[in-house]
């Protein structure tokens, strides 16, 4: 079976640094979903604004790599344990797909056809999309269900310091998303340096900050 983008994500994250490592974590990240040309007619997304959540289907298009082994280490590990790669959710994967439940903004139709806009997402920009689904509670809501080793591993948002010089930069919205991203602490789960400045793009700024003590402290902001 040959399959072929139905859509292209658009993010302010630019790199792969700094994608949450789930959706849904960062909640207030804004992103678009553009059909491409031959979906562009509002018949395509009839009935949509009657749902509140996605889901979408997929490519981690930023991971060239064929995947190696038939075991990954998941970041909320620790990075060191390894599981089989059919019980994580790690982007290197046999045919490198990924599914994500985004929450529905919007879905606004305009010249160039309908545009879906989403919170939530851990799309990089310029992500592939093969296929949407609405989200159906019934069927794929499950409370009660156990989350293997995600259970086990409790994981606590980082506190987000951006001084109001450095902020001013950022729309609401933007600035909204971006601490729930450095929140999610986006550095390698090895790494441990608290003088460590790190380097992010997000929304055609260059931001760096630090990490130390539960903090991330943004101390640089520049244009890319």
């Amino acid at each position: 079976m040959n399959i072929h983008p139905v859509a292209y994500f658009h993010s302010p994250l630019t790199s792969k640094f700094g994608i949450p490592r789930q959706s849904g974590l960062a909640e207030e990240l804004v992103g678009t979903i553009v059909l491409e040309p031959e979906y562009r007619r509002e018949e395509a997304v009839r009935g949509l604004e009657a749902f509140d959540y996605l889901w979408l289907i997929w490519e981690f298009s930023a991971n060239p790599h064929e995947q190696q082994g038939l075991t990954v280490r998941p970041p909320r590990l620790g990075g060191n344990e390894r599981v089989g790669v059919f019980a994580s959710r790690s982007p290197f994967r046999p045919n490198r797909l990924g599914l994500s439940c985004v929450r529905i903004d919007k879905v606004e139709i305009g010249e160039n056809g309908p545009v879906i806009h989403v919170r939530g997402a851990d799309l990089m920009d310029g992500t592939p999309i093969y296929d949407i689904k609405p989200y159906v509670a019934y069927a794929d809501s499950h409370p009660e269900a156990r989350s293997g080793f995600v259970d086990k591993k409790v994981w606590k948002p980082l506190f987000v310091e951006i001084p109001q010089t450095l902020s001013k930069h950022f729309t609401e919205n933007e600035l909204a998303g971006l601490k729930q991203v450095l929140s999610q602490d986006p550095r390698p789960r090895y790494h441990d340096d608290a003088e460590r400045i790190y380097g992010m793009p997000f929304a055609g700024w260059d931001v760096r900050f630090r990490v130390a003590d539960g903090v991330v402290t943004v101390v640089e902001v520049h244009r890319n």
